[in-house]
């Protein structure tokens, strides 16, 4: 039986900067591993510490591949590697976002902020699907516009109609100039909701952002008319070992890590102290 608190060596294969102080880092472990959408890792730094993260993309030709943000010792540690240093993995934990519950249904995906790197994970998942044909939403929410992840490829993503988005920003002195298709406004982006002319019974909403946005968005979405079995978020923010060791993340008797960190709505209602 693997030990789940045993790191498997890793080697750092990619680095792509991206927005200040957030990079796309891909890992190739020594051993292969399924990552499902809204599952995660914890990267290890011998000696330094480890932290847990989401992959932003699907696993391709063994790649881990996350967005990380520089915020603090073990991540500044990180950018200071180079690629082919070695680090340490472990997982993949948790329980991601349930893809058969998107199948013939379409897909709301709201982001704040560095919330944007898991969903893009769940998007990828979803744009992989040869036989999907539902709508693919987007609405993206930012302090500013040069804070927006992954900007051009979802406008790339717009101008093929593979998917339809919309941004926010908090403040800007002139907005981006976009593609046509492409929604962007200054307001929160709960705000971008108005307007949208879409089917709240046919949809499957996916949320991931800071605390604030669950707060204003997710009821916002059930009173819509989404099923709240059927409004998903990831509290992945909580967690620390990633196998309920630690106890860091319990929350209402559950573990974030272990029993989510996806949750439905119907679940977060009885989980008060969750977010």
């Amino acid at each position: 039986m693997k030990d789940a608190l045993q790191p498997v060596a890793a080697v750092l294969h990619n680095i792509v900067p991206m927005a200040t102080d957030n990079h796309i880092f891909s890992f190739l472990p020594e051993q292969p591993m399924a990552l499902a959408p809204g599952q995660f890792v914890e990267i290890t730094l011998p000696g330094v510490g480890s932290f847990p993260v989401s992959a932003c993309d699907q696993v391709r030709d063994g790649l881990i591949t996350a967005c990380i943000r520089r915020a603090g010792r073990v991540t500044e540690a990180l950018y200071q590697l180079e690629m082919g240093d070695v680090i340490g993995l472990r997982g993949p934990f948790g329980k991601g976002f349930p893809l058969e519950l998107f199948k013939d249904q379409d897909a709301l995906l709201i982001a704040g902020g560095l919330g944007m790197a898991p969903l893009r994970g769940l998007l990828q998942a979803l744009l992989d699907d040869p036989h999907r044909k539902a709508r693919i939403i987007v609405l993206y929410g930012s302090r500013e516009p040069e804070a927006l992840l992954f900007r051009e490829e979802l406008v790339e993503l717009s101008k093929e109609a593979q998917i339809e988005v919309r941004f926010s920003v908090d403040f800007a002195e002139t907005l981006p100039s976009l593609d046509d298709r492409v929604v962007c406004k200054i307001g929160l982006v709960n705000e971008l909701l108005t307007d949208l002319n879409f089917a709240p019974r046919q949809t499957v909403a996916a949320v991931c952002g800071p605390p604030a946005l669950y707060h204003c968005i997710l009821e916002e979405l059930a009173l819509i008319g989404i099923p709240a079995a059927k409004i998903f978020a990831t509290l992945e923010r909580r967690m620390r070992c990633g196998v309920g060791e630690c106890c860091h993340c319990v929350a209402a008797g559950r573990y974030i890590c272990k029993d989510g960190p996806v949750f439905s709505l119907e679940q977060l209602r009885t989980m008060t102290e969750a977010i």
